[in-house]
């Protein structure tokens, strides 16, 4: 289980003030006027931004009876950011038995969270009218994927999303949990902006391949969650390597190590390597996650470190 708990380190955010800049209407003449603010004054200009940037922006409220939010999340679709979340969320209630641990699935048009953690059937109503997770393996579940028939496409427009988002977030009853894992969908839409402005996050954890084409939008998924102050907990190479299982010999399908580079451009950790296996393949396909379904396997070994470091975070 290793692999899967290590993405609770995170650093800090270290922000800078910058000069102003003066410009006259009249005359032909362009004056750009530069000023250095120190102490007290930059603390006031840093406060003065924040107050503008803030404006318009929905107040973040935290989800109720949830402690700590933890996102995962992807540039670009089909790097496995769905098994990772399930594993994570696997791997930290196997880590700490006391916790309780939760799983919500808002990739509104493409809801794996169902197959993966062989789940079927519609959430029942609490008596204040909210959707009631469903459970297996322990894990307290909530999808579009619960709602909608298995192969219906949603075909819908922005807000029509955003209301459906807004009802996962806020009208199902969790109980108490101690984490909740979301699985994002892919990119830096909507969807995303909005999970991050509207509840408190503890840190984001991004998935990509070691592929360039991955790397690209894995690192735009990191600026933004930096530009909305989400604390980016590191990176998950998955599929970072193929073994043959006759010969043993090990072939970088995707490439070697290039989200190791891109967590040294971005100053970020490797959280973990996970290899492309069939094994992994086949117990998310079959609604039996390895954390789960293998805990002797040399996968599961991979992810042990990685929970016992997510059970040592603090926020």
């Amino acid at each position: 289980m290793g692999v899967w708990l290590r993405l609770l380190v995170f650093g800090g955010v270290s922000l800078r003030g910058c000069g102003g800049a003066c410009v006259p209407l009249g005359g032909s003449r362009l004056l750009i006027c530069r000023r250095q603010f120190s102490g007290a004054e930059s603390e006031t200009l840093k406060q003065r931004r924040s107050q503008i940037m803030s404006r318009g922006l929905p107040k973040q409220k935290p989800i109720e009876g949830v402690k700590q939010v933890i996102v995962v999340a992807s540039g670009k679709g089909g790097v496995g950011k769905s098994t990772t979340a399930v594993n994570l969320a696997l791997a930290l209630a196997a880590n700490e038995l006391s916790k309780a641990v939760g799983l919500l699935d808002v990739d509104v048009y493409g809801p794996s969270i169902p197959k993966m953690m062989n789940l079927k059937g519609n959430p029942e109503l609490s008596q204040s009218n909210l959707m009631r997770p469903l459970l297996n393996y322990g894990i307290a579940c909530m999808s579009m994927g619960f709602l909608v028939e298995e192969t219906a496409p949603l075909v819908w427009r922005g807000l029509m999303v955003m209301s459906a988002i807004e009802k996962l977030l806020r009208q199902v009853d969790w109980g108490q949990l101690d984490y909740l894992v979301v699985d994002m969908p892919p990119g830096t839409g909507d969807v995303q902006l909005s999970v991050s402005q509207n509840i408190p996050i503890s840190g984001a954890v991004i998935v990509s391949t070691p592929q360039d084409i991955a790397l690209m939008d894995a690192h735009r998924g990191a600026e933004m969650f930096r530009k909305v102050h989400v604390p980016v907990l590191g990176l998950v190479q998955n599929m970072s390597v193929f073994q043959c299982p006759k010969c043993k010999h090990k072939t970088h399908i995707f490439g070697a190590d290039g989200a190791r580079r891109l967590a040294r451009t971005l100053d970020l950790d490797i959280l973990g390597d996970i290899p492309l296996h069939l094994n992994i393949r086949e117990a998310s396909d079959t609604g039996q996650p390895i954390v789960f379904s293998q805990p002797e396997s040399d996968e599961r070994s991979r992810e042990e470190e990685w929970s016992h470091r997510c059970a040592q975070w603090q926020p």
